[in-house]
């Protein structure tokens, strides 16, 4: 079985972008905890692109199953309502990727 890449965008006005960048990095400790001891997680990232004013989570999991964990995470889903009061948007609906090829650097 190949694993999922997990893909939410969050997308705020340019003159927002500080402020939910700031609120991206506080999330950390509330959904850490949990989302670190979750079946089949392989990685996760939460990054942030200024020229597109848009912040994300990529993860990677085992399989579908396993990344959906977070569709019912309900710190996730509270800590997506202050994004949208300030003005944000959520790409919807999150994306599951099945994995079609991958590749890692190779070792000199």
């Amino acid at each position: 079985m190949q694993p999922v890449v997990r893909t939410s965008i969050l997308r705020c006005p340019p003159d927002k972008f500080d402020e939910m960048r700031q609120m991206m990095i506080e999330t950390e400790k509330v959904l850490r905890p949990g989302i670190e001891v979750m079946r089949g997680l392989i990685a996760f990232y939460v990054g942030a692109d200024e020229a597109t004013s848009s912040l994300s989570n990529i993860s990677l999991w085992a399989d579908l199953d396993a990344a959906k964990q977070l569709d019912r995470y309900q710190p996730m889903l509270d800590s997506g309502k202050p994004f949208v009061a300030a003005g944000g948007t959520f790409e919807r609906p999150i994306m599951n990727y099945t994995t079609l090829w991958q590749l890692q650097p190779v070792k000199s």
